[in-house]
């Protein structure tokens, strides 16, 4: 079982971005664009050299997320209004992009 830290107990898609409140009580929210920009599948970031190609710069500023996705107990999928849906993002990984 992972850590209370990175377990969410809820989220949901919200016109500010995904509102994940997680186990240990941290509520939070990480803006569409934000994590459109820090998606981190093979397009997006090089999976040999680890450059990233896309960033939060190269991202519409009115970009959305349309649709989620659980992957498994361990991640959420995304699916964006550029029709960017191939990421994979942990449970962690949005633990981390908070903290950020």
């Amino acid at each position: 079982m992972a850590e209370p830290k990175y377990e969410p107990a809820s989220f949901e898609v919200t016109p500010d971005g995904l509102h994940i409140v997680w186990k240990d009580g941290l509520d939070s929210v990480l803006p569409h664009r934000y994590l459109r920009g820090n998606c981190g599948c093979a397009e997006c970031v090089d999976e040999t050299t680890r450059v990233r190609h896309v960033s939060v710069d190269n991202v519409a500023p009115d970009v959305r997320i349309e649709d989620t996705l659980e992957i498994g107990r361990y991640a959420l999928g995304l699916l964006f209004s550029d029709l960017h849906q191939t990421g994979i993002y942990p449970f962690k990984r949005l633990r981390d992009l908070v903290q950020e």
